[in-house]
């Protein structure tokens, strides 16, 4: 059976005066007309000089944009993908590129079928060079030869990125990149050389901050908002407590349904365990697939 068909769009991989990380990265089309016939079409904006932030599918790097707060090895995972890129020479002012070169991006091309609820097309991302053959508008049909030549499963494979899966991910992809997370974690590469997920201390943001351990980042999101509503006297219990709590309002909702091996779905807070300031996540990560929202 055929991986699910994804639309190919050339363009340029543009990080002057952008904040890009270790799993995203600015975009802008050659033909940005090509967006009106993905799913939810209507909420990918393009910014004043056309580029639009891309999701890279089934990754997801540690947090960068979290000023004094931001992960362990998210400045090292957003190194590893502009230098990947083939961008040199880069200059930062904070985490906003001021200038690298080449000055006007790189191509590439990005194989995507929609946009996420935040208008970010969710894509494949490929080099020049990878993307041989590949026309501008086609519909391709994605088979393990082209995933592994993709910007993700270099993600991956190298333990830039965690791997992070959701519905919308087709069924053979998952397969093909969770085989190139498995192999980075048994040699333990980039984050999993550190990884902490399965049990880890929660007292204050420093538990989870540069110096501290390094998590999965969806649940370093989550662990922040955390401690942020503790802080403010707007909860008090523990992290999956507060998943519960959050989600009783739809538009705060952060108790996220994640499905277990492919058959079995839960909530996030069913699968915490919390006692006093360690919290520990009872699930493989290579075996939990989040929901789209």
């Amino acid at each position: 059976m055929a991986l699910q068909a994804q639309l190919a769009l050339r363009g340029l991989f543009v990080i002057n005066g952008k904040e890009p990380d270790g799993d995203s990265v600015r975009f802008r089309a050659d033909n940005p007309e090509l967006y009106r016939s993905l799913q939810r079409s209507y909420r990918i904006q393009p910014s004043r000089d056309g580029t639009v932030q891309l999701r890279l599918e089934g990754v997801d790097a540690p947090e960068l944009h979290y000023g004094d707060f931001a992960q362990p090895l998210g400045d090292t995972a957003r190194d590893a993908l502009l230098a990947r890129l083939g961008f040199t020479h880069i200059r930062f002012q904070g985490t906003k590129v001021q200038d690298a070169d080449p000055p006007e991006g790189i191509r590439g091309a990005i194989l995507t079928k929609g946009a996420e609820t935040n208008g970010r097309p969710v894509s494949y991302a490929l080099l020049e060079a990878d993307s041989a053959g590949l026309e501008d508008g086609a519909v391709v049909v994605v088979d393990r030869g082209l995933l592994e030549r993709t910007l993700n499963h270099w993600l991956l494979r190298t333990g830039t990125s965690y791997y992070t899966v959701y519905t919308s991910t087709p069924f053979k992809d998952r397969r093909i990149l969770r085989e190139a997370a498995l192999a980075a974690r048994g040699a333990g590469l980039g984050v999993w050389g550190i990884d902490s997920t399965s049990q880890f201390r929660l007292r204050s943001q420093q538990d989870i901050g540069p110096q501290g351990q390094l998590i999965l980042p969806k649940l370093f999101r989550r662990g922040t908002d955390y401690l942020k509503d503790l802080a403010a006297g707007h909860f008090a219990g523990n992290l999956a407590d507060w998943l519960v709590w959050r989600s009783r309002s739809p538009t705060r909702a952060e108790d996220d349904r994640v499905v277990l091996q492919d058959h079995t779905e839960v909530s996030l807070s069913a699968l915490l365990n919390q006692r006093n300031d360690r919290v520990a996540l009872e699930a493989d990560l290579l075996d939990i697939m989040f929901v789209e929202k």
